[in-house]
């Protein structure tokens, strides 16, 4: 094994697609989702894929005292790679604050709790918003970036 990651938002398009790559590159995959846009079913396929299980704990991460918990039932995590998020650009204009305060205390919450459990290493999964408008496509990493024109954006 090359090392155990927590894989927030697991079982959502993204987190699942990682799961099974880092799976089959050999580390071991703890999953938590709190299933808001999914459903457990994943874990079953990832397995179907994957040919390994991972470890699924169903878990928002606005709940500080339950990541601590989990921190604690599964010592030596390597790294943290975040995907859990709201992620509705239209609904992040509709409802600001929810998503100010789900996506930005998620984060805070890991980035509290890691020095704690000795994690030093996290990926935060960002978003094409956070370049704004672009004045060209497509979009590369070396595009300015502006003014988020959404909620969601500003959180990513």
């Amino acid at each position: 094994m090359k090392g155990r990651i927590l894989v927030t938002g697991g079982t959502g398009y993204i987190g699942s697609h990682t799961t099974v790559e880092l799976q089959n590159s050999g580390y071991e995959v703890i999953i938590i989702d709190n299933l808001s846009n999914s459903n457990a079913d994943v874990v079953d396929n990832i397995e179907k894929v994957s040919g390994i299980r991972p470890v699924f704990e169903q878990l928002d991460c606005l709940d500080f005292t339950g990541l601590d918990a989990l921190f604690t039932k599964y010592p030596g995590i390597n790294a943290i790679i975040h995907f859990a998020a709201a992620k509705a650009v239209g609904e992040s204009v509709d409802k600001p604050l929810f998503y100010y305060r789900n996506n930005l205390v998620s984060l805070i919450n890991l980035l509290e709790l890691m020095p704690k459990h000795g994690i030093k290493n996290i990926v935060f999964s960002s978003s094409c918003t956070v370049y704004g408008q672009p004045d060209e496509l497509p979009v590369t990493e070396q595009a300015p970036i502006k003014k988020a024109e959404s909620p969601y954006g500003n959180t990513k």
